[in-house]
């Protein structure tokens, strides 16, 4: 089992008492004394040490009787960066629980995917989370809930349909309990609420449409993480549009567009959704498509242990993954993307969107499709696609394995075990199956030896350049070797290392 920063009494109560906004989301403050739970950088003063108890999660927190402080609101902090660095059991369940899979399909759906009974998932979360599956999965549906009370002129009775609670008592007893005040009166305390007769926070002008600010640890280099998605953006599914990011979604009860747009201290993110059932995943998503869950000062410390790294650490630090929102998106657009250039996988990936995409209405913006289902590529006629016949064969190939089940991309995906059957498919080799390990699975210590920039950026900087020599001199860099390819690739002048103009 894992110990979590929680256990580390001294080294918490050192984190609570300066403040420290980079341990939100690592570990929650209960007070004994008053009973109210905080993130490590309450701006209250803090508690007295021995009055100090210490919880892995707000699962923990709201199980053990303790509310949401109302000052530092713990439970909109950054996500525990834990479960996107880990692969294990644990780290699997929880990714697959902020994408809302209990809420759909229960904690033996959950179960089903990780290949454990429910008796041992609930035993692995309870030990190291203080929590089961349905208090994880209740404790995400409150805020969820208060996001929407806050930030939407939405009656209540569909918040809480939309935040995923079963009855309108639950969501009131939730509510109460978690934060001590009823709905009402939670967005009554909204902060920047309207006043006047009548008037409710929030309301939008588009139907269906939300916005909220997505929070991270700084600090956040958005050059390489905004300019990745653009400079590889697919016409009609995606687009930078001023100054912001903008997708379609393909989500579990519909399809929403996401605005995504980089501010100095968090991420302002709109949501235009079909259905509202949809909203904890799209966040979800979201935050993931942004890796805005890590620790940038864990990761750059570690890269700048190596001289090699150390300038480009230091000249922009806080570099992000870029990944996504569909892992089997991802994979596809990957075997597109094949010993061609950017612009040209852009071309063949808009080319399907077109033809063979679902329509989608914006209002706001240009798009126009989702990105192809594998069901809909399965099924094309390989004469039909103007590429290389390996190539096509590959991407049939993939697209059949989606469909029919035999491969499932998803945030629970064992990497290894994933990357071995990536592999053994046609036209798979170490880049193709790399890059959907670091940008659709997460692996955090994903690496490119054979990526030709890669290996331009290492004889620049008196690397190794041979993918041998330089995966052994990458050791060094484990288990943030995902992030060092970030730094390496900004070394280039290439499009996806700057913010569109």
């Amino acid at each position: 089992m894992q110990k979590g920063m929680h256990t580390h009494r001294e080294r918490c109560v050192r984190a609570v008492q300066s403040k420290d906004a980079r341990f939100d989301g690592w570990f929650f403050t209960a007070v004994l004394t008053t009973r109210i739970y905080c993130r490590p950088s309450c701006p209250v003063v803090p508690p007295k040490p021995e009055n100090m108890t210490f919880y892995p999660s707000a699962a923990a927190c709201q199980q053990a009787g303790f509310r949401a402080c109302k000052r530092c609101r713990p439970d909109t902090s950054p996500g525990s960066p834990e479960w996107n660095q880990r692969a294990d059991a644990v780290a699997r369940a929880m990714r697959l629980i902020a994408d809302g899979v209990v809420d759909r399909e229960g904690v033996p759906g959950l179960a089903a995917r990780l290949g454990y009974s429910t008796r041992q998932i609930e035993r692995q979360l309870r030990a190291e989370l203080g929590a089961g599956p349905l208090a994880l999965a209740r404790a995400q549906r409150a805020q969820t809930a208060r996001l929407l009370i806050e930030t939407t002129a939405l009656p209540m009775a569909e918040i809480a349909f939309a935040a995923g609670f079963s009855s309108i008592r639950t969501f009131n007893d939730t509510v109460r309990e978690v934060f001590a005040l009823s709905p009402s009166g939670l967005r009554t305390r909204a902060p920047g609420r309207p006043t006047g007769p009548g008037k409710r926070p929030g309301a939008p002008g588009t139907p269906g449409a939300l916005s909220l600010r997505l929070p991270f640890r700084a600090p956040l280099n958005p050059d390489n993480l905004f300019g990745h998605l653009a400079a590889t953006a697919v016409p009609g599914v995606e687009e930078w549009r001023d100054g912001a990011y903008r997708r379609t979604l393909r989500l579990p009860y519909g399809h929403g567009i996401a605005t995504l747009t980089p501010k100095p201290d968090h991420i302002a993110c709109r949501l235009t959704l079909g259905d509202l059932r949809d909203l904890p995943v799209a966040i979800s998503r979201c935050r993931r498509m942004l890796d805005l869950d890590a620790d940038p000062v864990a990761i750059d410390d570690q890269l700048r242990t190596d001289p090699f790294l150390t300038p480009l650490v230091d000249k922009a630090p806080g570099r992000r993954v870029p990944r996504t929102v569909d892992e089997g998106e991802f994979a596809l657009r990957a075997v597109l993307g094949q010993q061609v250039s950017t612009a040209a996988a852009r071309t063949h990936a808009g080319r399907l969107a077109a033809v063979h995409g679902e329509s989608v209405d914006d209002p706001e913006g240009g798009l126009t499709h989702l990105f192809p289902a594998p069901e809909a590529l399965a099924a094309l006629d390989p004469e039909s696609l103007a590429m290389p016949r390996t190539r096509r064969t590959t991407l049939l190939t993939l697209a059949g394995q989606l469909a029919d089940g035999t491969l499932h991309l998803g945030v629970e995906s064992d990497w290894e075990e994933t990357r071995a059957r990536l592999l053994a498919l046609p036209g798979f080799g170490p880049w193709t199956a790399d890059v959907i390990a670091m940008r659709a699975l997460g692996d955090p210590d994903a690496f490119l030896p054979t990526d030709l920039g890669i290996r331009r950026a290492a004889r620049e900087l008196g690397l190794p350049s041979t993918p041998a020599a330089l995966t052994a001199r990458a050791a060094a860099w484990r288990p943030w070797r995902a992030y060092a390819v970030q730094y390496l690739w900004a070394t280039d002048s290439h499009p996806i290392n700057f913010l569109p103009v």
